[in-house]
């Protein structure tokens, strides 16, 4: 196996000379790569950090290259909810002679922390690391839902735009294709082309504006828990909140909302990797962004520590589930919906032809709200349903 401490130079010392570490807080109870030759061991982690300080492939590149560590500086001081947390801080990935060799590096080190079981999360760069991440999966032959928090779709509109502002088309045309789904959270129409609008409802994507999740912000939450890999850009966040970005607009999300999404990822059984990209120290205002993100951070992990696993595929213990069967005028066939005893979260099954069961078993059961429940006993088959039956016929 390739010996991950060859990917990475270590944390800036400096970050640790603050008067504000003790040993109660995030920067001693993280077992940290600070020093060469003292690279931080993997056996029983949860959580591995992987700062990366990349400028290329962005609209702007400025002077990005010391971000994950300005996160640190935030992050390292904060309290944990609980005591006992099993994370480790890789440090920051040696950039590549090409942009390419930075993509290449970061899917074989998402790939292999994965494959330990391991959730990495991506700290720096453009959003165009997230093409990385999607390939680490496609290195183990996994299908994923990925959704992004964005202002935009970025799947391009000629040539010349950034990878930033294209991942999306490169993973959509990428063949063979691992990508089942895809959600993005908090678009702003006067950003997005119709035809991209229209792009996204043909290929059965779901897509929320920015004001319907605003008012609606728990509805997102069983779009967060189904995906495998969330992509988070911080110019959706509205400037004054997170003026550390380029891109940073008027409109967005507040920080709030932000740390709730985040929340929402945490305590996700199936997510397995995380990025937050597009943060620029040139552009922030006292450490302001970078303290925003060291709180997402926080609640990240606040929501992993308390996951249930009570993902319904994944347990034998039917005990823990109340589930419904609902006939709408129509159907042939029953909508199974599932709610669990442990967290009253809702799951609906999806009718999936037996040869494809196997191949899809992780997409059939889809995460769901109570509203679903209810639009379905109102004979009313929910939109989500629909949208992944199609995918499956």
């Amino acid at each position: 196996m390739t010996d991950l401490s060859l990917y990475f130079s270590p944390v800036s010392a400096d970050i640790f000379e603050s008067k504000h570490f003790t040993h109660q807080r995030m920067g001693h109870l993280i077992s940290t790569y600070s020093n060469e030759g003292q690279f931080p061991g993997l056996d029983d982690v949860d959580i591995a950090i992987i700062g990366v300080p990349e400028n290329r492939g962005r609209d702007f590149q400025g002077t990005g290259l010391n971000g994950p560590d300005e996160i640190r500086r935030f992050f390292y001081q904060l309290f944990p909810a609980r005591k006992q947390i099993n994370i480790v801080d890789l440090g920051n990935l040696l950039s590549g002679n090409t942009l390419e060799d930075t993509w290449v590096a970061v899917a074989e080190i998402v790939s292999m922390l994965l494959e330990k079981s391991i959730l990495p999360i991506i700290v720096g760069g453009g959003q165009h690391l997230s093409w990385a991440n999607y390939k680490a999966y496609e290195k183990m032959g996994q299908i994923i839902n990925i959704a992004s928090v964005d202002s935009r779709f970025d799947i391009g509109e000629n040539s010349s735009d950034s990878h930033s502002r294209s991942w999306l088309s490169r993973i959509i045309l990428h063949q063979p294709n691992y990508l089942f789904n895809y959600t993005n959270i908090g678009y702003q129409t006067y950003f997005v082309d119709q035809d991209a609008i229209r792009l996204m409802k043909k290929m059965f994507f779901d897509t929320y504006r920015l004001g319907f999740v605003n008012q609606n912000i728990e509805e997102m939450e069983p779009m967060v828990r189904n995906a495998d890999m969330l992509s988070f850009d911080i110019s959706s966040i509205r400037q004054s909140d997170a003026p550390g970005c380029a891109n940073a607009t008027p409109n967005g999300f507040y920080g709030e909302q932000a740390c709730q999404i985040m929340r929402f990822a945490g305590m996700s059984d199936k997510l397995t990797s995380l990025g937050i990209y597009e943060y620029d120290p040139e552009f922030d205002s006292n450490g302001q962004t970078a303290h925003l993100i060291a709180q997402m951070l926080w609640y990240f992990m606040e929501g992993f520590y308390n996951r249930m696993k009570d993902f319904p595929i994944k347990t034998k213990e039917q005990d823990h589930y109340f589930k419904y069967y609902v006939t709408i005028e129509g159907q042939k066939d029953e909508v199974i919906f599932y709610k669990s005893t442990k967290s009253d979260r809702w799951w609906m099954e999806v009718n999936c032809p037996t040869y494809l069961q196997t191949k899809f078993a992780r997409h059939y059961l889809v995460p769901c709200a109570y509203s679903d429940y209810q639009s379905a006993c109102s004979n009313d088959l929910p939109d989500r349903w629909w949208q992944v039956y199609q995918k499956l016929m």
